[in-house]
């Protein structure tokens, strides 16, 4: 799976996302993703992480997607790192 597959699928999803994917090995099966989205606020870290698996589904089985590091903010909390 390419980054750009995970990003289009995460921001298909996910009201509002915008997606960053990085593929941190190039083995096309460890990403590192970002997501900013209006529909993280009021959830919890573990809820977000949630809505990003969803939308990944099935490839999140460790053959298709072996690993995630996920961040994941609100618009609020994104301006804030900055």
């Amino acid at each position: 799976m390419s980054p750009l597959e995970i990003q289009e699928r995460i921001e298909a999803s996910i009201v509002g996302a915008q997606a960053q994917v990085r593929d941190y090995t190039g083995t096309g099966d460890h990403f590192e993703v970002s997501v900013v989205a209006t529909a993280f606020e009021g959830k919890t870290p573990v809820e977000r992480h949630q809505m990003v698996y969803e939308a990944l589904g099935a490839d999140v089985d460790g053959r298709t997607i072996h690993a995630l590091s996920l961040s994941t903010k609100t618009p609020e909390q994104a301006g804030q790192s900055h």
